[in-house]
C-alpha cells in the first residue's frame, strides 16, 4: 500500500541527502589526500653501492609520480630528466674507492678493528656527500622539505640535514633492522634469537652461539660510543655549525623507518609500530615479465638440459677476482652439461668454455622468471635473493662480506640453498654442490614453497611503503607512533635498575635471615651447651 504524501517528497529528499553525505564523504577524504600531494621530499643515500640504491629507486619515483617533488642525493647522479625527480650526485667516493678496486675481501681482522675500519669508510662517505658543491649550493639555497628520508648506514652527522631544513626525518634501511635502527628507534630486539646481521647465525642458535652474539654486541656498543659517535659529532659540528638540535636530539628524531626484510624472507621478530617491513620494495611486481634479447633466448631457450645463472651483483666485480680463482670457476662450468649465463664485467674472458656465455649486465628479474633457469650462483646479497625466492629458483651462496653470510645461511636453513667458500673451495666441491642442486627435487621444492610465502600479502612492498610515507606526512611526524622506550637510558630500557633493586632486596634479606639464623643456631647451642652441663654437675652430686 503507498502513502501518497511521502510518494513525491521523501525520495528526491533522501537522496539529496544521501548526496550530500557522500560528497561530504568524498571531500573529507580529499582534504586528507590533499595534505600530501605537493610535499617536498629530500632523500639521501650516501653508501656507494649500486643495490642499497636500486633498493629504493622505484619507491622514490612513485611519490614523484603521485605529485611529490622528490630530491635525490645519491653517489651516482642520472642522465634522465623526470617530472618531479631531481638528482645530485655525490660521485666523488667512487674516485677513492677505485684505489681499493683490488682489496683482499678474504682478509681476516679482529672485530674492533674492522669497526673502526667501517667507521673510517663512513666518515669518508660523510664528508664526500657534504663536500659535493651540488650539496653545498642545496644547503645555501632557500629551499625547504617536508621531510627527509635518510639511509640509515650509520652516518649520523648526515641526519643534520633534515634539521637544516626545518623537515620530518624517516629513515630506509635496504637490509632491515640491525641494533642501530632498533636504538634510533626505541626498539628491544633479544639477542637470544636476532643474530649480529655480520654473522652466519641464524635465531635457532645454541648457547655458545648465543655466548657470541652477546659479546658481539657488548663490543659493538663500546666501539660505537668510545669511537664511532665522537668522530660524527666532530662531522656534525663542522658542517652545521650553526645547528639548533644536538647530534643526539637528531637521532631521535625519526618519525618511521622503511626495513627491508619481511618475515617470510628471514623469521618472525618483534617490532615497534612505526618499524615498517618492506622486503622486496624494489620488485616491479605490477610489472609482466619481458622478453629476453635475441642473442640472450636463444641461449637460454636452446639448452636441453637448463641454464644455470652466475652474478656476484654489483658490488663485487668477478672480472677483478683473483685468477686462480676464475680457474676454479671456469673449470667448474666447463664440467657441466647446463650452460652457464655469467655476468662478467669485461668484454673478454680467456679461456672461456663453450657452454658460458658472458655479459657485463643481465636482465636479472627476467632471466629469473624464465623456466629453463634452473640455479643461481649468487654472493647472497639481499636484493638478489629476495629475487630468488620470489621466482622460486634455488641458490648456491658464495657469500664474501657484509650480510652476505647470514642471507645464504638462511637460504641452507629454509632448505633452498647450499653454500661454498669463494676463496677456498675446487672445481670437485663446486660441481658436487651444483649437481647436488639440481639433482635432488627438494630445493626447487623449498624454493617455490618460500616463495608462495612471500608472495602471499595484502599489498605489494611498494603500495605498503607509499601509504606509511604519505601518513607520516599527513600526520605530521606521526608523533603518536613515538616509543617512549626513546626517554629511557640503556640501564632504564633493559630493566637494569629495577632488577638490580629486586636483587639488592633479595640479597640483603637472605643476608639478614642467614645472619638471624646463624645467631639463632649460635644461641640454641649455648643455651643445649649450658643445659648439658648443668645435667652434667647434678650426676657428679
Amino acid at each position: 500500500m503507498s502513502l501518497p504524501c511521502f510518494g513525491t517528497g521523501l525520495g528526491p529528499l533522501l537522496g539529496g541527502l544521501v548526496f550530500v553525505v557522500l560528497v561530504g564523504m568524498g571531500l573529507g577524504a580529499a582534504a586528507v589526500e590533499g595534505e600530501v600531494q605537493s610535499s617536498r621530499i629530500l632523500a639521501v643515500f650516501p653508501f656507494p653501492g649500486r643495490s642499497q640504491y636500486i633498493f629504493a629507486e622505484q619507491y622514490l619515483k612513485e611519490l614523484s609520480r603521485r605529485g611529490h617533488n622528490v630530491t635525490v642525493i645519491n653517489t651516482f647522479g642520472s642522465d634522465k630528466t623526470e617530472p618531479n625527480f631531481r638528482v645530485i650526485g655525490a660521485k666523488k667516493i667512487h674516485e677513492i674507492m677505485a684505489a681499493f678496486s683490488n682489496l683482499a675481501y678474504d682478509q681476516t681482522a679482529s672485530q674492533w678493528t674492522v669497526l673502526t675500519m667501517t667507521t673510517d669508510f663512513l666518515n669518508l662517505l660523510t664528508t664526500s656527500v657534504l663536500d659535493e658543491p651540488a650539496v653545498k649550493d642545496l644547503l645555501e639555497s632557500q629551499e625547504h622539505f617536508d621531510l627527509v628520508i635518510m639511509e640509515t648506514v650509520q652516518n649520523e652527522a648526515l641526519f643534520g640535514l633534515a634539521q637544516h631544513f626545518g623537515a620530518l626525518t624517516m629513515g630506509i634501511s635496504s637490509y632491515g633492522t640491525d641494533r642501530h635502527i632498533d636504538e634510533l628507534m626505541g626498539n628491544i630486539s633479544p639477542l637470544s634469537y636476532n643474530p649480529m646481521l655480520l654473522s652466519s647465525r641464524t635465531e635457532r642458535m645454541v648457547f655458545e652461539e648465543r655466548l657470541w652474539n652477546v659479546w658481539e654486541a657488548i663490543v659493538i656498543w663500546l666501539h660505537k660510543r668510545i669511537v664511532h659517535l665522537p668522530t660524527q659529532r666532530e662531522l656534525y659540528a663542522k658542517y652545521f655549525p650553526s645547528a639548533r638540535k644536538s647530534l643526539e636530539e637528531i637521532m631521535d628524531s625519526f618519525s618511521l623507518v622503511l626495513l627491508g626484510q619481511h618475515f617470510s624472507l628471514s623469521y618472525p621478530r618483534s617490532y615497534l609500530p612505526n618499524m615498517i617491513e618492506v622486503g622486496g620494495l624494489h620488485l616491479q611486481q605490477q610489472r609482466k615479465v619481458q622478453d629476453l634479447p635475441k642473442e640472450l633466448a636463444q641461449f637460454v631457450d636452446q639448452s636441453p638440459e637448463g641454464v644455470i645463472y652466475f652474478s656476484m651483483g654489483s658490488n663485487i666485480k668477478s672480472a677483478d677476482l683473483p685468477p686462480a680463482r676464475r680457474e676454479v670457476l671456469m673449470e667448474t662450468f666447463a664440467s657441466l652439461r647446463q650452460r652457464i649465463l655469467w655476468k662478467f664485467e669485461d668484454d673478454q674472458l680467456p679461456g672461456k668454455p663453450e657452454n658460458v656465455f658472458i655479459s657485463k649486465w643481465f636482465p636479472q628479474p627476467d632471466l629469473l622468471a624464465h623456466p629453463n633457469v634452473k640455479l643461481f650462483i649468487t654472493h647472497g646479497g639481499l636484493l638478489s635473493t629476495i629475487e630468488s625466492i620470489y621466482f622460486g629458483k634455488p641458490v648456491l651462496g658464495l657469500p664474501v662480506f657484509y650480510d652476505q653470510h647470514l642471507n645464504v645461511q638462511r637460504a641452507k636453513q629454509a632448505g633452498y640453498g647450499l653454500s661454498a667458500d669463494l676463496w677456498s673451495a675446487n672445481a670437485t666441491e663446486l660441481t658436487s654442490l651444483i649437481q647436488e642442486l639440481l639433482s635432488n627435487s627438494s630445493y626447487a621444492a623449498a624454493a617455490q614453497t618460500k616463495s608462495k610465502l612471500f608472495r602471499d600479502q595484502k599489498e605489494t612492498a611498494l603500495e605498503r611503503a607509499v601509504w606509511w610515507t604519505e601518513y607520516v606526512l599527513r600526520h605530521e611526524g606521526a608523533k603518536h607512533l613515538r616509543c617512549a622506550s626513546r626517554d629511557l637510558s640503556f640501564i632504564q630500557l633493559h630493566g637494569l635498575d629495577t632488577w638490580g633493586l629486586l636483587i639488592a632486596v633479595t640479597a640483603v634479606a637472605t643476608l639478614i635471615f642467614v645472619i638471624a639464623l646463624n645467631y639463632l643456631l649460635r644461641g640454641l647451642s649455648y643455651i643445649i651447651a649450658r643445659h648439658r652441663g648443668s645435667a652434667s654437675k647434678l650426676k657428679t652430686q
